[in-house]
């Protein structure tokens, strides 16, 4: 385990399939939920993440823990694969398109208690469509790949007080657009 983040990382004497499992259990649910604030739709997120893992697993001889965590690797493949899926759509911006964001709500159980979070969620998604691309990347790598902002200016390539910079306006511009 890596003592920065306490995850597994591939030892000496474990077998690759071993560590691959290992960095697999805890990192897939931060892949998935960075992949989700980028595409919105569950079942494409879904999709994505499993293309992730399917490509960390054939590059994995080529991991290497000392140039990066597991989870900033796996956040990278990640980065890169749904840059590919909306290359292949042929689209330059990244947005949401507005009929999305009703799906977002069918595709959840939709109890009387959730109605208001339903509501917020949409209005969110709205207002994260509302943001420039580079500022939905941040938010994203920060809140939904949950990386710190050294690892996201490794990444994008900004020094890390710009990233901090970003994510502080971003977060600002979100929130101001989300209360209108």
């Amino acid at each position: 385990m890596t003592k920065s983040e306490g995850k597994p990382e591939a030892h000496a004497g474990e077998s690759a399939a071993e560590a691959f499992g290992e960095i697999y259990e805890c990192t897939m649910p931060k892949v998935f939920r960075y992949i989700s604030y980028r595409v919105v739709d569950t079942d494409l997120a879904q999709d994505l993440t499993s293309t992730v893992f399917e490509k960390a697993l054939k590059g994995f001889s080529g991991y290497r823990a000392d140039k990066a965590s597991s989870s900033t690797w796996l956040i990278a493949i990640a980065r890169n694969t749904v840059i590919d899926y909306y290359r292949s759509l042929n689209s330059k911006q990244q947005a949401i398109a507005l009929d999305q964001v009703d799906e977002i709500a069918s595709n959840r159980p939709s109890p009387e208690d959730d109605a208001i979070r339903g509501d917020e969620l949409r209005r969110l998604y709205i207002s994260l469509a509302g943001l420039p691309q580079e500022e939905r990347e941040i938010i994203s790598l920060k809140f939904g790949g949950e990386l710190t902002n050294r690892q996201i200016a490794r990444m994008l390539g900004f020094s890390e007080s710009k990233v901090g910079t970003k994510l502080y306006r971003a977060v600002s511009r979100l929130r101001d657009k989300f209360e209108e």
